[in-house]
């Protein structure tokens, strides 16, 4: 007589973890606050990202638009000013909670750093499917912020 094995399967739900990607860092020859009064406001991202992304709004405090299927909204929800800016997800478009800062630091007039920083919430298997590829992202980010303010 044949036996029967019953097997379960359980699916582990991992919790999130917040994790932190941060660039290397960036040298500019500019004011911090020049600096700041361009990345402290979204209107002035529109001629560098309007061909980039589809659906591209903008206004002072937030912008919109779809970038890889995914519809992003983001809004500024902290400015220290000529130091830091923190961006952040509007609404649920995204899937995962995360932040995004830019840090600024002016270490001799007209010789600026800028570094960006991703805090993001991911469970395990997204943190080794991705993570690289945000370590990457932050990096190309903080690269093309400076070559445009070069």
């Amino acid at each position: 007589m044949p036996q029967f094995f019953t097997f379960q399967v359980h699916f582990v739900i991992f919790s999130l973890t917040k994790m932190q990607y941060k660039s290397k860092q960036q040298h500019i020859q500019r004011s911090a606050e020049q600096i700041y009064t361009l990345l402290s406001n979204f209107n002035h991202f529109t001629p560098i990202l309007q061909d980039k992304v589809e659906f591209w709004e903008a206004t002072e405090e937030r912008c919109k638009f779809r970038v890889q299927g995914f519809d992003v909204q983001l809004r500024f929800e902290e400015r220290e000013p000529h130091h830091r800016i923190k961006l952040v997800p509007e609404g649920d478009s995204l899937p995962f909670p995360f932040a995004f800062w830019i840090q600024i630091k002016e270490t001799a007039p007209y010789d600026t750093r800028l570094r960006v920083v991703l805090d993001i919430e991911l469970n395990m298997m997204m943190r080794m499917m991705v993570g690289s590829k945000l370590q990457s992202a932050t990096d190309k980010i903080a690269e093309q912020i400076a070559t445009a303010l070069r």
